[in-house]
């Protein structure tokens, strides 16, 4: 017990005061702390905020990130990204640091496929500065991976659908465990990955078939398509399911019964992949691909094997 002075009571206030702000002061340095993680990223991004973010329950938006509240009613008709021979920014192909973690870009294009998960990420970073310097736009067909060039084209399948988009890669994420790439809103409602916020992918670069960058020459060698090694052959689409492969051949050989080439399935690292082939010239190759584009909903991808 105290005596009633003012002297005392000073003293008794100050004894309980004092463990009382250390612990304030405590939780203060500590607030800080859990901020200045991503002070070490020298690479910034739309894409960087969204991923680092606590996404949580299964993957899926955060805050007031997410789908717009007035999509547009075409997004069907938005085509996949077209590759094109484009200069690489020398820019986004040094080392950064993200989230504890150090990311070494490609410097050049070049064979390269993964398996993992996407994610995506909407209207909080629309309209905002990518990696690449360019404006985020949900609704195009992009994605932002942590290495892959900048900016370059890969294929994504969804391993759950078989479901293919094509899109250019233009930022920088996503920087969490097993995530593989981050999509637009568009190219994720053209994968179904909207409802759940991510999925199982398959990524796999795309290199245009004609080098008409000095760049791209020097890092991609092409062999003429003539040769008995390398033919050109049409991608039409790629599944995880053998079964979901073959029923697809069968719809494709159905409707399209003037296509004279070849069609088969090969398995390549437990992705199944429909063929048409081969062809001996580019000319001839898009030319049925043109034929196929009209015919049903499917766009090839022109590939060597």
């Amino acid at each position: 017990m105290f005596t009633n002075t003012p002297h005392s009571f000073s003293t008794f206030w100050t004894s309980c005061l004092t463990p009382l702000l250390s612990i304030i002061a405590l939780i203060t340095l500590v607030a800080c702390s859990g901020t200045s993680k991503y002070a070490g990223s020298q690479e910034k991004s739309a894409a960087t905020v969204s991923t680092v973010s606590a996404r949580t329950k299964g993957g899926g938006y955060y805050l007031d990130d997410g789908p717009p509240d007035n999509p547009p009613s075409n997004l069907d008709s938005i085509p996949n990204a077209i590759p094109r021979i484009e200069t690489l920014r020398s820019a986004n192909m040094r080392p950064y640091v993200a989230l504890g973690q150090t990311f070494t870009p490609m410097t050049s294009l070049a064979p390269h496929k993964e398996q993992g998960i996407a994610s995506w990420y909407g209207r909080r970073y629309h309209g905002k500065q990518t990696a690449s310097g360019e404006v985020y736009d949900m609704y195009a067909m992009t994605a932002a991976h942590p290495t892959l060039p900048i900016p370059s084209y890969a294929r994504v399948t969804n391993l759950n659908n078989g479901k293919s988009v094509i899109v250019r890669v233009n930022d920088r994420g996503p920087f969490l465990a097993n995530r593989v790439i981050d999509l637009s809103y568009t190219a994720a409602y053209k994968l179904d990955v909207l409802a759940n916020g991510s999925t199982p992918v398959v990524v796999e670069t795309i290199i245009p078939g004609v080098a008409s960058s000095s760049q791209v020459k020097k890092t991609v060698s092409i062999q003429p398509p003539n040769t008995q090694s390398n033919r050109i052959y049409l991608q039409l689409a790629a599944f995880g399911s053998a079964s979901n492969a073959h029923s697809f051949l069968s719809q494709i050989r159905a409707e399209l019964p003037s296509i004279t080439h070849k069609t088969d399935i090969t398995n390549e690292g437990g992705l199944y992949k429909i063929h048409i082939g081969p062809y001996f010239s580019q000319v001839a190759a898009r030319k049925t691909a043109d034929e196929i584009a009209q015919r049903i909903a499917v766009k090839p991808i022109l590939t060597m094997r």
